[in-house]
């Protein structure tokens, strides 16, 4: 998305394999962009095994170890997907009673603008700043060491932010056409595996 980071109400990282959202959460408080952390994030297939406690529990922890103190992290324990991210950690700062105007909103580089998307549909009235991990393409690769899945990965949040703005899960944001055929070039080389089936072709 491109956004400058600037200080926000709060830091919510949204919870995956790649632990690197919390990292960067962690330095983004620590810089002064917000008081209070939220982590979201349950398991998944990809992290049941790495995270099993949970990717927020996990993320909490590491932002522990990194100096942060106990009563700037809250946690959003059952989330599985960004929509969820996004509406049960609303409703944690709710509950914490946390006025919130401007949400830090910390992702894996290439869910910057599927979170955001979705975090406009629905979080209406309070503005987002997107952020994440300033790396290139091959140092996010070498950090998490798992080629195939990173590009599976890409492939399944493209797919989402073209076929899911007309279910209602996030706002339109347009795809570039050379963006799009790229998506069809990886399909047919068969990064297919997390691709809504019915959804596949659902792009042109």
């Amino acid at each position: 998305m491109h956004h400058d980071p600037r200080p926000c109400s709060v830091a919510i990282g949204l919870g995956s394999h790649d632990l690197g959202v919390a990292d960067m959460t962690v330095r983004l408080y620590q810089g002064g962009m917000a008081p209070l952390i939220v982590f979201t994030g349950a398991t998944s297939p990809t992290t049941r095994a790495r995270m099993p406690r949970g990717e927020a529990v996990h993320y909490r922890e590491r932002a522990l170890e990194l100096g942060v103190p106990d009563r700037a992290v809250l946690i959003e324990p059952r989330a599985r997907n960004t929509g969820e991210n996004i509406r049960f950690s609303r409703a944690v700062l709710e509950e914490a009673g946390v006025p919130i105007s401007s949400v830090l909103l910390v992702s894996k580089p290439y869910e910057e603008r599927r979170a955001h998307a979705t975090a406009r549909k629905l979080w209406p009235g309070v503005a987002f700043v997107c952020a994440s991990a300033p790396v290139t393409f091959e140092e996010y690769l070498a950090s998490i060491q798992n080629d195939r899945m990173v590009i599976d990965m890409l492939v399944g949040a493209l797919q989402r932010l073209m076929i899911y703005p007309a279910r209602g899960f996030m706002a339109a944001d347009p795809v570039p056409d050379d963006v799009a055929a790229a998506y069809e070039r990886l399909c047919r080389a068969g990064f297919t595996s997390r691709l809504i089936a019915d959804g596949a072709n659902a792009y042109g």
